[in-house]
């Protein structure tokens, strides 16, 4: 590897104010304070289970909900992404996961493409979500996908409690990032696409 795969994002508007700092080759470290206890939870699991190390602070209005606020948080983090990841030099750039969580079960496939992209199968059910509705769920995963640049499957399979399939779902998002975003030796640093750009 030649270059860090880091980024940091500083941005303000009349309804957020979030900060958010990564780096693709971490050790799952993380620093996260959104004010929502869930997406907190949520957020340290992509973190954790990625290998992205993460500090992410976000204040907003929340008076009026949490949209603006998850919103801009998903925003801010996915032009993150984007920007650490770069040209995809030498990525493998797809990665897929399952993962169980007790009766829960989620598989999710990424594909660092270049093109935002998401299809979304969440099943999640009003309550057990500390205020984060499931329509707000699927609003993250769309907007993190779009601005970072990346084509997203998500299909929760199995599961009871929505707390429980979240969970397992941002896991499997986590567990297939770290394998899209590994760096392949038989590479040798070349841009994964026939195309040879991606974006």
């Amino acid at each position: 590897m030649t270059s860090s795969r880091t980024a940091s994002f500083n941005r303000e508007t009349g309804e957020t104010k979030i900060s958010v700092e990564i780096n693709l080759d971490g050790t799952g470290q993380y620093e996260i304070e959104t004010g929502n206890g869930m997406l907190d939870h949520m957020l340290a699991q992509l973190s954790r289970h990625g290998l992205i190390d993460l500090k992410l602070n976000a204040k907003g209005d929340t008076d009026v909900g949490w949209h603006h606020l998850v919103e801009d948080t998903a925003i801010l983090l996915g032009r993150a992404f984007a920007e650490a990841v770069g040209d995809a030099r030498g990525i493998t750039r797809m990665g897929h996961a399952y993962v169980p969580l007790d009766e829960a079960l989620a598989l999710v496939a990424v594909d660092f493409s270049g093109r935002g992209y998401a299809v979304l199968d969440t099943r999640l059910g009003e309550g057990d979500m500390g205020g984060l509705t499931p329509d707000l769920v699927d609003h993250f995963l769309e907007s993190l996908a779009q601005q970072g640049r990346f084509n997203i499957h998500v299909r929760v399979m199995a599961g009871e409690s929505n707390h429980h399939k979240a969970e397992a779902l941002f896991k499997a998002m986590a567990r297939a990032m770290r394998m899209a975003l590994t760096m392949d030796p038989r590479r040798s640093g070349d841009i994964p696409s026939t195309k040879g750009t991606i974006g």
